[in-house]
C-alpha cells in the first residue's frame, strides 16, 4: 500500500474514531485533524515502519583507533504499542571499533529509525544494539536507554516520577565484567531528568 493510501485510510478511521468520541468535525478546529493525524503517523512518528527510511550510513575505515566510543543522552520519542502514547527517553551507545567508526550523527539517526514505530522499550534498545553491531561489523556495543512512559505518567496510576531503564551489553561488554562496569560507570545519574 502506498503512502498516500495508507493517508487516506487512517484519515477515514480516525474520523469514525473522533465521531464516535461525539467530536463536532464540522468545529474548523476539528475538521483538519483526521487528516493531520494520518500524515503525522505516516510522514513522521511511525515512519520507522518503513525500510527505506534507514539512514544512509557513512563510515571512516582509515587510522581507526580500537578505543572505546561512547555516545550519550541521545534524546528520542517512540510511542508504546500498547496505548499509542509517548515514551519520551535518552539512549546512550558504547562500541568498540573494529575496521570502521560510523559517523557521529548517523547513531541518532539509527536511534531515531528505530523509536519511529510502535515500540516497547526492550524490543528498541535490543534493535538498536544489533543494528549498530551489524553496520559497525563488530559485536562489542552496549546501548542502555533511560526513558519516561506517558502509559504509566498520564493514564492507569499516573506516576509521574516513575521511569525505565533498559541495556543490550553485546560482546565483550557483555563477557567481561570490568568493561561492563565501566559502560555502567559512564551512564548519567539515574535522577538527571529525561523530560
Amino acid at each position: 500500500m502506498n503512502e498516500a493510501e495508507k493517508k487516506r485510510l487512517i484519515a477515514l478511521k480516525m474520523k469514525e474514531v473522533m465521531e464516535i468520541l461525539g467530536l463536532d468535525l464540522t468545529d474548523p478546529s476539528l475538521s483538519k485533524t483526521p487528516e493531520r493525524i494520518a500524515k503525522m503517523y505516516v510522514d513522521e512518528i511511525f515512519s520507522g515502519l518503513d525500510p527505506s527510511q534507514f539512514p544512509q550510513p557513512s563510515f571512516q575505515e582509515e587510522n581507526i583507533s580500537h578505543e572505546l566510543i561512547f555516545i550519550k543522552n541521545i534524546s528520542f520519542v517512540s510511542y508504546c504499542e500498547h496505548h499509542f502514547v509517548p515514551i519520551v527517553g535518552k539512549a546512550h551507545v558504547a562500541y568498540f571499533p573494529h575496521k570502521k567508526i560510523l559517523g557521529l550523527s548517523k547513531i541518532p539517526k539509527i536511534i531515531h529509525y528505530f523509536a519511529k514505530r510502535p515500540q516497547v522499550q526492550e524490543r528498541l534498545t535490543s534493535q538498536i544494539a544489533t543494528s549498530l553491531s551489524e553496520q559497525l561489523d563488530t559485536e562489542n556495543v552496549a546501548v542502555s536507554i533511560h526513558a519516561a512512559h506517558f502509559c504509566i505518567l498520564a493514564r492507569g496510576i499516573k506516576d509521574t516520577s516513575a521511569t525505565m531503564e533498559t541495556h543490550t551489553l553485546k560482546g565483550c561488554f557483555e563477557n567481561n565484567p570490568t568493561l561492563r562496569a565501566e559502560f555502567f560507570s559512564r551512564l548519567p545519574p539515574p535522577s538527571e531528568s529525561i523530560l
